[in-house]
């Protein structure tokens, strides 16, 4: 006899089996409600399993809340991969497969009264209603002319309704209750005017004929067609499918910045579209939503409305409205961030993923999937195309392309032969000498190349990825510095508030005026942040209009959007921003970056760090000289003889991806081999460190072969949010072996209470 295994809605993880009742149609993925002790519960169903093997009587479900599931066989199996590959519970992962918005009963669609038309008035009728009821008269009027003869109640007037209940008694109308939806992208959105598609290049049209032969269209019996020819996908391609067409090879495209990546995405979207299939976008920031939006939205003007947005930022009542539009299929292109890569998109046919190499689709939360690599996998289980976009492919991309995993796609020149702009390396060390002035972090070559830009009536963005107006503050006497006392951090001052902010648990301080230690009152700032940074500019170009981009200065729902689109209106001229302005933007009359410190995130204990170094160098100067007018970037460093810089000045991936994978291979880093981290962490130092220790140990014991295992050593960031964190590294030829191994040892090995350990596969942050 079958019986549901159900995870109860809730923060906890409550798993319970429950009894089916005669004829309840329950599968996977669906939503019941069941019994929990007093009271009745919602939850979802996981699996079907024996209710024998229990060995107890099992209470029956309650109901079905939903005939169709919530969760769709292929992300069951998605989740059930992840959950295997990550190491963590099946039921974290069902509750990202399921929003909390869709599960939570507090949530529903959004209704509005309606009034409709029900039977045309004849002329007498309305006569009469002319000269007795005049308001009558006119909302039959308006419903005659109005689509599909209905309109809001609300749109009649505030003293409408008395007038609609004496037409409704006398038949000619009645009032009914319509679903409205709430559009995240409504609020204060401008008109968006229908493009045309543009003419590609022969590097593009290459791109998308090889895109187009892969992606699958619905045949006429209901069933699918693969074109192209199947292959590896790497790890997450070795998941099994017997049901799901044969899924080609996933493409790497690398476009340099500007070179028409977008408009190839367009393009393969249309094409599949009319193949009968549907298309998911996913981007690394939230802040590129809205421009990809509008984007696609004016593109398929057509069918605007079939396109629906998912990310973090949407409220509860949006985010339950989107979720379900994609779900019946009234939405057949999907854009958000790491998590719409779940979306319930039915009939799948692409996946594009912009700016692959971006280290914000690693999920920081269980379960810590990797946003690129699952889209991967998805493609594999449903048979639908995935591309990979960037101007900086992630050596793990490039290495599997070059091993033949993907196919890789190359786009060499920007889009009409534009140049790509010209990158002058700025020696900081130099510039110090010959500056002491508050604007030392603005180089002579630097502030000329404004000012040309200025009276050309061209835009400039100056990057600097510090928020804040000072980064520390610190006594010239005795050395002290103002800390967080929750973490191992300076306090960053924040001038817009007057007040030193932690940036990672967001402690707060009032400013001492003397030294806390010494009482020396000459205590002073220390360094400099984007607050700072547009401080100065405004004193130095007192004509400019400068405006800054960064989380302290966007707090306010959509500031971010209305900010971009005046600067895109030229009613800014000089912008100053961390890295949310670092890529995937478009400005044409952007003429020159300025990257005021190249050399932050350089030199941290990150295997990574010069990669992340170039990524970023490349994709601000691609900012650069992207209309008619030629671009110019100057990057400011005190190390300017790093390879990162130097291959990113002379914009030669090729080069510096040849030169850091050779190192990458000698010491056994990614992408030849696995690597995870395991973290403990307690308010308590000494158990942190014990636990993490014993677990070493363990580890060591019985380790499979091929697995390396490093030493536990203190955090790079030692303390954060109350906690003190200690962190080990663990290395393999393969994931699994590797996750199964410690998952094997944690269920062995009890922890004390106050002591939390995090495994993290394929790591990305070793802070």
């Amino acid at each position: 006899m079958p019986a549901a295994r159900v995870l109860i809605d809730g923060p906890s993880e409550l798993v319970f089996d429950y009894a089916i009742p005669d004829g309840l149609p329950v599968v996977p993925g669906c939503r019941v409600r069941v019994p929990l002790r007093n009271r009745s519960s919602a939850g979802t169903v996981l699996q079907l399993v024996d209710a024998t093997d229990s060995g107890f009587a099992l209470r029956p479900l309650d109901a079905l809340t939903d005939p169709q599931p919530l969760v769709t066989p292929k992300l069951l199996e998605l989740g059930r991969w992840i959950a295997d590959y990550y190491g963590c519970g099946f039921e974290s992962v069902v509750r990202v497969l399921l929003p909390e918005a869709v599960r939570t009963e507090e949530n529903s669609a959004k209704t509005r009264k309606t009034v409709v038309l029900d039977q045309p008035a004849d002329e007498e009728t309305l006569a009469q209603l002319a000269k007795r009821a005049p308001r009558q008269h006119t909302i039959l009027s308006l419903l005659a002319h109005a689509p599909d003869q209905r309109l809001p109640l609300t749109e009649l007037g505030s003293a409408a309704a008395t007038s609609v209940k004496s037409l409704a008694s006398k038949g000619l109308v009645k009032l009914v209750d319509s679903e409205v939806r709430r559009d995240p992208e409504a609020d204060g959105q401008a008109e968006i005017l229908a493009d045309t598609p543009l003419e590609l290049n022969a590097e593009q049209q290459e791109a998308l004929d090889a895109i187009l032969a892969t992606v699958p269209a619905v045949r006429g019996d209901g069933g699918t067609h693969q074109a192209g020819q199947t292959g590896e996908t790497g790890e997450a391609g070795k998941a099994e499918d017997g049901q799901a067409p044969p899924a080609a090879k996933p493409l790497l495209l690398h476009g340099v910045t500007g070179s028409g990546k977008t408009e190839v995405y367009l393009q393969a979207a249309r094409h599949t579209l009319e193949a009968g299939r549907t298309v998911l976008v996913l981007v690394p920031e939230i802040s590129l939503t809205p421009q990809t939006v509008r984007r696609f939205r004016a593109r398929f003007a057509d069918i605007q409305d079939q396109v629906a947005v998912l990310h973090s930022n949407l409220s509860q009542g949006e985010r339950f409205d989107e979720w379900h539009r994609i779900r019946k299929g009234q939405a057949r292109i999907v854009i958000g961030a790491r998590s719409a890569v779940f979306a319930p998109l039915p009939e799948l046919g692409l996946i594009l993923v912009d700016e692959e190499h971006e280290n914000s689709y690693k999920q920081d939360q269980v379960p810590r999937y990797h946003g690129r690599d699952i889209a991967v996998l998805r493609g594999h289980l449903e048979g639908a195309t995935v591309v990979l976009g960037s101007a900086t492919p992630s050596l793990e991309s490039f290495h599997n392309a070059r091993d033949g995993k993907y196919r890789l796609l190359r786009l060499t020149e920007r889009a009409d032969a534009r140049s790509l702009p010209v990158i002058r390396v700025v020696d900081m060390r130099l510039e110090s000498r010959k500056q002491k002035s508050k604007t030392a972090f603005l180089s002579d070559p630097l502030r000329n190349a404004i000012e040309r830009k200025l009276t050309n009536n061209e835009q400039a963005i100056l990057f600097l990825n510090r928020r804040g107006f000072a980064r520390s503050l610190q006594c010239p006497s005795c050395g002290h510095v103002c800390t967080c006392p929750h973490c191992s951090l300076a306090l960053t001052y924040h001038r817009s508030d007057d007040r030193l902010l932690c940036h990672i648990c967001g402690h707060q301080a009032v400013v001492p005026r003397r030294c806390p230690e010494c009482r020396d009152p000459s205590i002073a700032l220390q360094g400099f942040g984007t607050q700072k940074v547009e401080d100065v500019l405004r004193k130095v170009f007192p004509e400019a209009r400068v405006a800054r981009v960064d989380a302290d200065a966007l707090r306010r729902k959509n500031a971010l959007r209305d900010l971009l689109n005046a600067f895109r209106a030229r009613k800014v001229d000089l912008l100053v921003g961390t890295q949310m302005i670092a890529k995937g933007l478009h400005f044409p009359n952007v003429t020159l970056v300025g990257i005021l410190n190249a050399d932050i995130g350089l030199h941290v204990p990150d295997f990574r760090a010069g990669e992340r170094v170039f990524q970023l160098i490349t994709q601000v100067a691609g900012r650069a000289g992207r209309g008619e007018l030629e671009g110019e970037v100057i990057v400011q460093t005190f190390t300017p003889h790093s390879p990162s810089i130097q291959f990113a000045r002379h914009h030669d991936f090729d080069g510096f991806a040849a030169q850091e994978l050779e190192m990458r291979e000698q010491f056994h880093f990614p992408p030849f081999a696995r690597c995870a981290v395991l973290t403990s962490r307690s308010t308590h130092e000494r158990r942190a460190e014990f636990t993490l220790q014993t677990l070493h140990r363990r580890l060591s014991e019985d380790a499979p072969p091929g697995i390396l295992i490093g030493e536990p050593l203190p955090s790079p960031l030692v303390k954060a949010h109350g906690q003190f964190r200690f962190q080990l590294m663990l290395r393999g030829p393969s994931a699994r072996p590797l996750t199964r191994h410690v998952q094997r040892i944690l269920a062995r090995n009890p922890l004390p209470e106050d002591v939390t350990v995090v495994f993290d596969m394929d790591a990305l942050s070793f802070t």
